[in-house]
């Protein structure tokens, strides 16, 4: 199963307790697409990949995204929940939440005209302490921990023993994912067609933290905490997305 780097985490979820092998890939079905190529002359079996801007492909008959059978797969399995389950989508998503953990996302950007201001912020980033690679450590002052920082800007990747990102690394554009101790995490990229800076938090909570409401106040706390400490809109005149 595929999904690309700005996605959900809940397939790894899945995967993780069924048994099966995620791959995570960067942004765009290409990526996903030619992946699946590589899996397959490889003898492996791809069962599904989807992209967080609302695309799924569903098997290998087409290795893109595919509205119209993702359209089917969702009537069809509304149309079993009903007749074997008695339940509707949602209860059944509740359920899934319950047995992989409950995931939570928000997603938004800001506006940035000036290509300087772009790069100042991200490197600000990289050298949070005044010196090369020093990254925040944390958001809040240390309310809430970072685990690991993956930054494809430049390879860092400090989940890997060698410190090196697996993902293509690409110096013409920013991208940076912070992995939080209580399962958040948040990538800030800028966009390719866009002068906008995206983010896309999750909430990847574990099999059996309930408090649904808390874990989704949480998100929000540290959202706008990271929002303001890395991003610093006021400091670096960005316009806010339109409601």
């Amino acid at each position: 199963m595929l999904a690309s780097t700005v996605s959900s985490k809940i397939l790894r979820a899945f995967a993780e307790k069924e048994g099966l092998h995620f791959i995570e890939t960067l942004t765009g079905f290409k990526w996903m697409g030619n992946e699946a190529v590589k899996l397959m002359s490889n003898g492996k079996t791809v069962l599904f990949a989807f992209e967080e801007a609302i695309g799924f492909m569903f098997s290998t008959n087409v290795l893109d995204k595919d509205g119209i059978s993702a359209a089917c797969h969702l009537a069809s399995m509304a149309c079993y929940l009903q007749a074997k389950e008695h339940i509707s989508l949602d209860e059944k998503l509740q359920k899934i939440y319950e047995e992989y953990g409950f995931h939570y996302t928000i997603t938004s950007y800001y506006f940035c005209y000036e290509a300087p201001v772009i790069k100042k912020i991200f490197e600000r980033l990289r050298n949070f302490k005044g010196e090369d690679k020093t990254y925040p450590v944390g958001i809040l002052d240390g309310k809430f921990k970072i685990k690991h920082i993956r930054d494809l800007t430049n390879g860092v990747d400090t989940a890997q023993p060698d410190g090196k990102a697996i993902l293509p690394v690409s110096a013409s554009s920013q991208m940076i994912t912070f992995t939080f101790e209580n399962g958040l995490v948040i990538t800030l990229r800028t966009s390719g067609t866009e002068p906008k800076i995206k983010y896309y938090a999750e909430m990847c909570a574990k099999p059996g933290q309930t408090d649904f409401d808390g874990l989704i106040n949480t998100t929000n706390e540290m959202v706008t905490a990271i929002v303001q400490e890395y991003l610093q809109p006021k400091e670096n005149n960005l316009t806010a997305k339109s409601d």
